[in-house]
């Protein structure tokens, strides 16, 4: 997987995130009955409407993030746990949030099975981040609000980077974000398709 999909021809060059994706077993990740194809090009279904997502865009947004073996990242929208095992191999902690409870449990169980004890997994909302454990050094979502919760960027330090799909269904773009001096530089760098993020951000909006 990492020599077809990641390697020369497509833009991922650091040797941390690149040995962190040829390490984690991604088909413990996804449910036994599409296990042959765990290693494909593409997101696959987990159940209860989400996916994992693509090896390259895993890659992509795990690069783009620039994590260092110091830093505690947050993640909004564990998912399948996937994202968050490729992270605690390139960083200190890992905390994630997911707001669909069997998902998160399912997750944890991985994580744990597998011996990532630097993983902390909650279920629930988030949008409001993880008060309690901030701040981060590093904020990833791979679910899409229409616009980044103020509270993540609260949550952020400052010299932070926080990775973030934004925007409606059909129009949402990858945002890197860098904080400065208390204030957010935002670079957008890739149209995506993310399901959209649920609770708190969807209020007002449905």
């Amino acid at each position: 997987m990492v020599e077809e999909q990641l390697g020369p021809g497509r833009d991922i060059t650091n040797a941390r995130v690149l040995a962190a994706m040829l390490k984690v077993p991604r088909h413990e990740f996804v449910p036994p009955g599409i296990r042959p194809h765990a290693y494909d090009d593409s997101p696959l279904p987990i159940g209860h409407e989400q996916t994992i997502s693509q090896p390259y865009i895993v890659a992509f947004m795990t690069e783009k993030l620039e994590p260092k073996p110091a830093d505690r990242v947050l993640e909004v929208g564990t998912g399948s746990g996937y994202q968050a095992a490729v992270l605690a191999e390139l960083v200190q902690e890992v905390y994630t949030i997911e707001i669909v409870e069997p998902l998160a449990r399912r997750a944890e169980a991985d994580l744990n099975r597998l011996g990532y004890t630097n993983v902390h997994v909650r279920a629930g909302d988030g949008y409001q981040g993880w008060p309690e454990a901030a701040p981060f050094d590093a904020i990833m979502v791979t679910c899409a609000p229409e616009d980044v919760p103020q509270p993540l960027t609260a949550q952020l330090k400052d010299g932070g980077r926080m990775i973030i799909p934004v925007g409606p269904m059909g129009n949402q773009q990858l945002v890197l974000l860098r904080k400065a001096g208390g204030r957010l530089q935002p670079h957008a760098v890739l149209p995506v398709s993310f399901v959209p993020m649920t609770g708190q951000a969807r209020q007002g909006r449905d």
